[in-house]
């Protein structure tokens, strides 16, 4: 009975998945494709050379087995490595490579060189390998749902997080982009869910890494002529979160690549997590068809924690420090240190370190004379409610008067000046901005912004109003 090759390499395939975990047959075997079957030899295709060593380092032992219970003795196992070259050619093209097998069948070894170089990359992580070997996820355990509170100033994204650990690629949130200011917790979120995922599905191959070392690692791989090797690698990640997804800003190489490990991704059903320090609609120097990507699944932003919620993150740092901290000092924390997550827990460090190494008290005293000095140390940022406040007592209203829908000259100058500061002043994004102010949208928040630029070099009375408020809020 004549068998084609696909059925030759199904059996082959029921045999090596009996015999290995489900990850390693999931990443090594299910992207092969039988291509022909002549005689007792058996061609498949691999994505990669990087792909087809292996095979022949790891697998090899396994292969040889199933192709002799299949196909007798005599059976041969070719490779078909059908991929697009690195740098100048456009044109894919094809190279066969007989299996090395290291044993009876077979067992001379056949070298030949393909048009790109060897790869040097292969994992760009360089994980020392023998069989069945996981990707190191990079993930920081410390970081979980547990110590990441919710409050009304991340509900969203926390939620958004917990779905997408429940169910990665299974939900709408793919992608998930988490963006905000400095300190607010969107590295922290992006190493929880991961962490979860990996708690609730050990096989799924999750990484977690920077868009720094995203950029050096294709760049090295373009460097030492690996770029197809470095694709296929991001291609069999199923979580893939990438952080400060902005940092691509400017990077037309690296955005392109990215673009086509995403799209492979997406389409695969797998989960992409992404941070950055502002919305998809302000990022500069981004090519339009990423943008529109990151848009596709759920953009969730983290703002400054409420006066609740950093009386929460203050008690909780105690907690898990052992350290007992009397309310009235807790609360003169949380009510001196608005700006961002990451300045309350360093202050909260420098008070117990103090009170530690002088053997003195933690006193309401101390406290002062620590957020004092740290705050005076701190490049400060305010928040947009603080500069709502500040502008509307300038101008003898109150906030919500400001935020108003009139159309009163005066009104709208007041409003348009707090948009103003509230993006130079802030990490906000403008739909954030937007939306504090009034309710309105990004569009009206850069129009205002243009508004104020032009008036203050025309108008010598608002040029007046422009130093006076900078003053007041930069003090």
């Amino acid at each position: 009975m004549i068998i084609t090759a696909q059925e030759a390499w199904d059996s082959c395939l029921s045999f090596i998945e009996d015999n290995i975990t489900p990850q390693a047959y999931k990443t090594w075997f299910e992207p092969i494709k039988a291509v022909k079957l002549v005689d007792n030899s058996l061609s498949i295709q691999v994505p990669s050379k990087f792909f087809y060593e292996w095979l022949e380092e790891h697998y090899v032992e396994l292969l040889k087995i199933a192709l002799v219970k299949q196909l007798g003795s005599q059976a041969k196992l070719v490779y078909v490595i059908r991929m697009e070259n690195s740098v100048d050619d456009k044109v894919p093209y094809t190279e066969k490579i007989p299996s090395t097998n290291r044993s009876d069948v077979q067992s001379q070894k056949v070298d030949i060189p393909l048009k790109a170089k060897s790869p040097e990359l292969k994992n760009p992580f360089i994980i020392p390998g023998i069989r069945d070997v996981k990707i190191d996820s990079q993930l920081n355990s410390n970081y979980n749902f547990e110590n990441f509170l919710e409050g009304d100033s991340n509900r969203l994204a926390r939620s958004a997080g917990l779905a997408v650990a429940n169910k990665p690629g299974g939900t709408s949130f793919n992608p998930l982009l988490i963006f905000g200011g400095v300190g607010l917790g969107k590295t922290h979120l992006a190493h929880a869910i991961g962490v979860d995922i990996k708690d609730k599905y050990p096989d799924k191959t999750v990484l977690y890494i920077s868009a720094e070392k995203f950029t050096q690692q294709y760049i090295e791989s373009v460097k030492k002529n690996n770029r197809n090797d470095f694709i296929h690698f991001y291609q069999i990640i199923d979580v893939l979160i990438v952080d400060d997804i902005q940092l691509l800003s400017g990077k037309a190489g690296t955005q392109d690549v990215f673009f086509h490990i995403f799209n492979h991704l997406h389409q695969n059903g797998k989960q992409v997590i992404l941070t950055s320090d502002k919305a998809p609609v302000d990022m500069q120097d981004i090519e339009q068809r990423l943008l529109s990507r990151f848009k596709w699944g759920l953009s969730a932003e983290l703002n400054q924690p409420d006066f609740e919620t950093r009386i929460s993150i203050i008690k909780n740092k105690l907690y898990r420090d052992g350290v007992e901290m009397p309310e009235n000092i807790v609360e003169f924390l949380a009510h001196n240190i608005k700006t961002n997550i990451r300045e309350l827990e360093g202050a909260i460090i420098s008070l117990i370190a103090h009170s530690s190494f002088n053997k003195k008290d933690i006193t309401i005293d101390l406290a002062k004379t620590i957020v004092e000095n740290y705050v005076k140390n701190t490049k400060r940022e305010v928040s947009i409610e603080y500069i709502q406040k500040v502008v509307s007592d300038y101008f003898q209203m109150d906030v919500e008067t400001l935020q108003s829908k009139t159309r009163k000259r005066h009104i709208v100058q007041a409003r348009q000046l707090a948009m103003f500061f509230a993006k130079k002043l802030t990490k906000a994004s403008l739909a954030s901005i937007g939306s504090q102010i009034g309710k309105r949208d990004h569009a009206t928040v850069l129009h205002a912004c243009k508004t104020v630029d032009n008036l203050s070099m025309t108008d010598k009375q608002f040029k007046k109003y422009v130093e006076d408020l900078h003053k007041k809020l930069t003090i």
